[in-house]
This record gives C-alpha cells, sequence and structure tokens, in this order.
C-alpha cells in the first residue's frame, strides 16, 4: 500500500510549473470586480490581480538611537532584555525557564544556538553561553523528554538532554531529512510538540513563490510535517500553507493547531494578505493554486480545480506582505484580561510593496476560542522613516515568558526586546 506522502509526492511530480501572464492578461484580470471573502472576523475585499503593479521596496536598517526603543499601548513597559546578537530570529524558553535563541537567517550569522539563564529567577539572566554551534540555519527549537530537538533547514537533529546542561556536548542524530533551498529565504523550520508529547509537527516553507520552479521541487514543503518523537511515522498534516512559520496550540481547544503563513508576492501591493489561521488536519489552504479559500492565482492558469475548490478560507487576515512570521498565544494572567488567549503575531516587513508594511507586533483578540475582533497594533515605533522605507529593527518571534512578560525577537536589531505590563 502506497504511503499518503508516496501519492503526494506523485502527485506533485506530474503538476506543471506556473504559466507567465502577458501585458494583456494582466490589464483585463485588474479590471475585473474585487473578491469579497468570508474570515472568521467577517467580510475581506481583496482587489483583482494586478490592480497596482509588483513592486519591490527593501527597507534599509539603520538600528536604534541609544535610548530608544519600540512602542506598546500604555499601560506597559519596553525594556532592553538582550542585545549584541547576530540575528536573533527566534527563541524558546525550556521547562527551566532557560531562554534559548536562534542565530541564524543572514550570511554573518553565526548559525548557532545561545543560552541565557536566570538562576535565581529575578527576571534578569546572570548566565549567557553558546549553547549549541556548527549548525546549518537552525530554527525551531524544543525540548521533549530527555531530547533537545533542533530544526536545521535541511534536516530535524536530536541530541541526548539531561540535567539542563549549558553547553549540549552530546552527539546529534539527524531523525528527518527535510528538503533545503529555494525562493527568498524560505529556509525557516519551526516547530512544536502536542501537549501530550507523543507528536512534533514541523513548519516547512515553499521553496518558489508559485511553483516556478516546477512542483517536483515543492514535495512536502508548503506544508506541516507531523512525526514521533523518534523521527517515525511522518505524515502531511496540512499542505498548501506558502510559509509556515510560528505555530501554537488554541489554548481555549488544545487539540487546534494555530500557524502564521507568508503569502505569496508579485500580484500587486494588496494581494496576498498573509494571515493567521486554525489548521485542519488533511486540510489544503490553497497554495499555489489559489488563495483565500478558491481565488485562482492567474499565474497557474486554472490548474487543479479540483484543489481551487477545497481550499480552506484562513482565519485572519494581518496584511498584505507584512511578512508575519512569529505567532504566540497569550495564556499567562500578567497583561490586562482582554488579553487572555488572544494571539500575538510578529510581523518581519514587507519588500514587495510601495509602501513598507509590517515591522511590528500585532494582537489579534479571541473569546470562546475564536478570533474575536480585527488585529491590532500591540508593538509599533520599528519604522523610522516611511518614505524612505528606513526602519530601526524588525521584530520576528515573539515569546511569551513564564512570568507573562513578552519577548519580541528583533532580529536586524540585533536585540530581545521584553514588553511588561505595568503593575
Amino acid at each position: 500500500m502506497k504511503t499518503t506522502i508516496q501519492i503526494f509526492s506523485a502527485f506533485l511530480i506530474l503538476t506543471a510549473c506556473q504559466g507567465q501572464v502577458t501585458k494583456e492578461e494582466k490589464e483585463a484580470l485588474a479590471k475585473q470586480p474585487a473578491n469579497i471573502v468570508k474570515t472568521a472576523i467577517g467580510d475581506l475585499t481583496l482587489p483583482p490581480p494586478y490592480a497596482t503593479e509588483s513592486k519591490t521596496k527593501n527597507s534599509k536598517v539603520i538600528g536604534w538611537p541609544e535610548g530608544k526603543t519600540p512602542i506598546a499601548p500604555a499601560g506597559f513597559t519596553v525594556t532592553k532584555f538582550a542585545d549584541g546578537f547576530s540575528n536573533p530570529r527566534w527563541s524558546y524558553i525550556g521547562p527551566n525557564n532557560d531562554i534559548f535563541v536562534v542565530e541564524s537567517g543572514t550570511r554573518t550569522s553565526k548559525n548557532q544556538i545561545i543560552i541565557l539563564r536566570d538562576k535565581d529567577k529575578d527576571g534578569t539572566y546572570e548566565t549567557r553561553e553558546i549553547f549549541l554551534a556548527g549548525l546549518n540555519r537552525p530554527l525551531g527549537m524544543l525540548i521533549l523528554k530527555d531530547f533537545f530537538y533542533v530544526a536545521n533547514t535541511d534536516g530535524l537533529y536530536r541530541y541526548p538532554y539531561k540535567n539542563a546542561p549549558l553547553k549540549l556536548e552530546t552527539q546529534g542524530t539527524k531523525i528527518v531529512e527535510l528538503p533545503a533551498g529555494g525562493y527568498n529565504n524560505h529556509w525557516t523550520r519551526s516547530l512544536l510538540a502536542n501537549p501530550e508529547g507523543t507528536k512534533i509537527y514541523i513548519g516547512v516553507g515553499s521553496g518558489s513563490n508559485v511553483g516556478e520552479n516546477g512542483m517536483d521541487k515543492e514535495i512536502r514543503r508548503a506544508a506541516i510535517l507531523e512525526i514521533n518523537p523518534d523521527g517515525t511515522g511522518e505524515k502531511i498534516y496540512a499542505d498548501g500553507l506558502r510559509n509556515p512559520m510560528g505555530m501554537d496550540w488554541n489554548p481555549a481547544n488544545r487539540k487546534e493547531l494555530w500557524t502564521a503563513v507568508n503569502e505569496r508576492d508579485e500580484l500587486g501591493d494588496d494581494l496576498v494578505p498573509d494571515y493567521i489561521t486554525s489548521v485542519k488536519r488533511g486540510g489544503f489552504y490553497g497554495w499555489p493554486y489559489s488563495y483565500f479559500g478558491s481565488i485562482p492565482d492567474p499565474r497557474l492558469k486554472a490548474q487543479h480545480k479540483d484543489l481551487v475548490k477545497k481550499a480552506i478560507v484562513p482565519d485572519v487576515p494581518v496584511g498584505p506582505h507584512t511578512a508575519s512570521l512569529g505567532l504566540a498565544f497569550y495564556t499567562k494572567d500578567a497583561f490586562p484580561a482582554k488579553y487572555k488567549n488572544g494571539a500575538f503575531v510578529g510581523q518581519h516587513g514587507s519588500w514587495n510593496r510601495s509602501k513598507i508594511s509590517g515591522y511590528k507586533v500585532l494582537f489579534v483578540p479571541f473569546k470562546d476560542g475564536k478570533p474575536s475582533g480585527q488585529p491590532e497594533d500591540f508593538l509599533t515605533g520599528f519604522i523610522s522613516d516611511n518614505d524612505k522605507a528606513e526602519v530601526y529593527g524588525r521584530p520576528v518571534a515573539v515569546t511569551v515568558m513564564n512570568d507573562g512578560s513578552l519577548l519580541v525577537n528583533d532580529d536586524s536589531g540585533n536585540t530581545i526586546w521584553k514588553v511588561t505590563a505595568n503593575k
């Protein structure tokens, strides 16, 4: 009997890559009416493809002036938790409150994990050491039983881990081979265990924008993979997710997986919005054939109408080209009650837009386990000059600490910020 992965792989290999859209076709598409999509937080109006020209506008990181910090709402204080990193892309808090920080993602990154230890639990770390070095573009980290897991771009590694060492000197084993390389730095591999610790989930981004390299290069990509803790039993939990990054469990329903997804480029300023969404087992979310449900991507020339028809509409749009990567539900009690069980979203910021967007942390309110309102700005002040596209830094990972404060990794600013509610 063929496995799910074998069947899925065969299907992808038979799939043609994207077609070209002529100037005349773009002009005709731009004249089509807007699409209105029903999402979990209300109707979303999406312009037709090519309503605006696709633009490239990269931001310039100028660094943080002395004494300047991001801006949180009234009632919160923002402080510099740690700095002096080399692209601190992601953070993970261990069971004993150790904070692990991955330095990866750029040519100058050290591709290592730093450990910060607050032994006396006064909110300030006393120890900062290199925990594990010599990695290949790591991102996701996980401690499960007596093992420390690291998701490199090309594979998931497992290391024996006992007695909470400050330096990991055990030999790691690659337990899952992962596809590497591809478009626009979709190198990240995020990790999450289920609450029971019996399954691990790996977020793997696409190797292209919309399959332009051939869909045979997209096998086991644009998907969330599910494995056993020893690397066996791999299944595709859900696919059609162009770049699923941050993952977390809905605190009101610990069996409901959520992820933040980086959507596709080059359809215009306002297409396609990034989103956060609940993820259904076996669900298909459109990429590359359609977006926000069954709106076809014109570059795919109406391929796989059967998949387009069943594509799931994501729950919460969070703005086009915002590079929404971080996701964390707020489960503590230190923040005001409105934040309880809501979701924070780290937006790394745009490049494919005439006016820059993102470069902030959003908050999405939830009630009774469901999104209950529009996303709202929570941590801003990263943009120095909109017209010049100058930014102080770029937020990415969001991590809830055990004391209820929020850590925000600013990888381009080489800083981790801490947001605390005033007493």
